[in-house]
Parts: structure tokens; C-alpha cells; sequence
């Protein structure tokens, strides 16, 4: 029989394995349409979080979690149209080194609009817990693995299957043969930062009533995420759930079973491994990194 403890701390980890999948879904979307690191993403995480600690009070909690997300959407696409499209050099380090001050003015922005105080509020089923094979498991880790499976399935579903999803592909991957048939590689771009700003503040949204979130929490969250990323294979959305769920389990095994002062360290460590003995990532190409 499966030890109790075990199971309780396998869920727990999948449960932050989602979030950080999540959030790594964001990077490798950005990353396929630009070829360049948004360094932003964390902090879409973290406004996630806020804005939905600051309508709960108004609605129920998911409907404000959907508020938070369709608002850090909205923060996303205006991201594009007001910061990177007006760039005249797209090149992938200058979207990158933009995205670092996008990053830390949101992030300015936001602790002198909604303060420096950490805020949290209750989960989608309360305070309740269930009994998982003997273990006693908080209902918004379930939520958290529940929405994680149907993201990820309707990600699967828009970009394999879908017109839209089709043509965003198509743009990311050859922009002149797309603008042929007139797709447009700047639509596809915007298309870009909306989808990763929606990941980002839906993972913000739901793992706040875990752990309260206060405006600098979005850095930790979204390296950590990077480092999911980059363990899955970046670039690759199906490399993002992978690493992002094992990051999570080994995150949470080594808190569990050895100290919690060593978890946070956890992320860095399998970035330094992963860039020294797998730089393209588990399901990730060689030639990617060269990007």
C-alpha cells in the first residue's frame, strides 16, 4: 500500500507542477512566435493573483478568478501594441532585454497601485480537504490539476485543430510564407502575448489561495517556471506540462522528505543541470537553443 505521506506530497507537487506548467506554456509561446524570453511572465502570474484578491470581494471567487484572468489578457495584448510593436528592430535579445523593464514596471506599477501587502484569498471549494488513498489533500490542489489537464487539452485542441490555431502556428514558423497567404506575423505576435498573459494570470488566479501573493512574488514564480521550461524543452508546449509537473514533484519531494529550506534552490539547480547536460531539454531539439 502507498505510504500516505507519499501520495499527499505527490499531489501537493503535481498540484505546483500545474501552476509552473502553466506559466511555462506562456514562455514557449512567446518564444515560438519571437525567439525571445518574456521575462514579464511572472509578473502577469503575480497580477493574476492581486487583481483577483481585489474583486473577490465583490463576486464569488471564480468569477473573479476569470475577471483577473480576462484582465491580465487585456494587459498582455496592450503589452504588444503599446511596448513591442512599436520597435523597429524585433530582434529576440532586444524583445528580451524589453521585456526585463516590462517586468519591472508592471511590477513598480502595481505595489504603488494595490500596495506591498501580501493578499489571499479563499479557494474554489473553501477550506475543504479530501482523503486521496489515505491522504488528506486541500480541494485547490485538485482544482489546480483539474484546470491544468483541461488547459493543457484545449491547447492541444486550438493549436492541432483550429483555423486559428493553425495559422498562429504557420506564422511563428515561417512568417513570409504566412504573409503569402495573408497571415500576419504582428496579428500572430499580439495573438502571442495575449495567450501567455491569460496563462499566466489564470496560474496567478488559482494558486493565490495556496500561498498569498504580494507584487514581488512574480520574479521566483516565473523563473522557476523558466527552469520548467527549459526542462521540458523550450519551444515545446508538451515539454512545458512535463518539465513543469516534474519541477514540482521533485520541488515538493525535497521539502517534504529533507528540509524546505533547500526547495526554492531546487529550480536553480535543475537550470545549471539542464543547461550542462541537456541544453535543448528533455522533448526539446538541438537546434532550438541555437534561436
Amino acid at each position: 500500500m502507498l505510504d500516505a505521506q507519499f501520495i499527499q506530497l505527490l499531489l501537493a507537487g503535481l498540484g505546483t507542477g500545474g501552476i509552473y506548467a502553466m506559466i511555462a506554456v506562456g514562455f514557449n509561446i512567446i518564444f515560438k512566435s519571437t525567439g525571445a524570453l518574456n521575462f514579464a511572465q511572472g509578473e502577469w502570474v503575480m497580477m493574476g493573483g492581486l487583481f483577483a484578491a481585489v474583486a473577490v470581494s465583490e463576486m464569488p471567487v471564480w468569477q473573479a478568478c476569470l475577471l483577473a484572468t480576462a484582465a491580465v489578457t487585456l494587459v498582455g495584448w496592450l503589452s504588444d501594441r503599446v511596448v513591442i510593436r512599436p520597435l523597429r528592430n524585433h530582434a529576440p535579445l532586444t524583445l528580451t532585454l524589453v521585456s526585463v523593464g516590462l517586468a519591472i514596471a508592471s511590477k513598480s506599477l502595481v505595489m504603488l497601485t494595490l500596495g506591498k501587502n501580501p493578499q489571499g484569498y479563499p479557494g474554489l471549494s473553501g477550506a475543504r480537504k479530501f482523503e486521496v488513498l489515505g491522504a488528506h489533500v486541500d480541494a485547490q490542489t485538485l482544482w489546480i490539476l483539474a484546470i491544468t489537464v483541461v488547459l493543457m487539452l484545449l491547447t492541444h485542441v486550438f493549436f492541432a485543430h483550429t483555423r486559428y490555431g493553425t495559422a498562429l502556428r504557420a506564422a511563428c514558423a515561417n512568417p513570409e510564407a504566412a504573409a503569402l497567404v495573408g497571415i500576419s506575423h504582428r496579428g500572430a505576435i499580439a495573438a502571442s502575448f495575449a495567450l501567455a498573459a491569460l496563462y499566466g494570470g489564470l496560474a496567478g488566479a488559482i494558486i493565490t489561495p495556496m500561498t498569498l501573493m504580494s507584487y514581488d512574488s512574480g520574479a521566483m514564480l516565473g523563473f522557476k517556471a523558466f527552469s520548467a521550461a527549459m526542462l521540458g524543452g523550450l519551444g515545446n508546449l508538451y515539454g512545458a506540462l512535463l518539465g513543469g509537473l516534474l519541477l514540482g514533484v521533485l520541488e515538493t519531494s525535497i521539502g517534504g522528505y529533507l528540509t524546505t529550506q533547500f526547495k526554492d534552490g531546487v529550480a536553480f539547480l535543475v537550470l545549471l543541470l539542464i543547461l550542462t547536460v541537456r541544453p535543448q531539454g528533455i522533448l526539446g531539439r538541438p537546434d532550438v537553443v541555437k534561436v
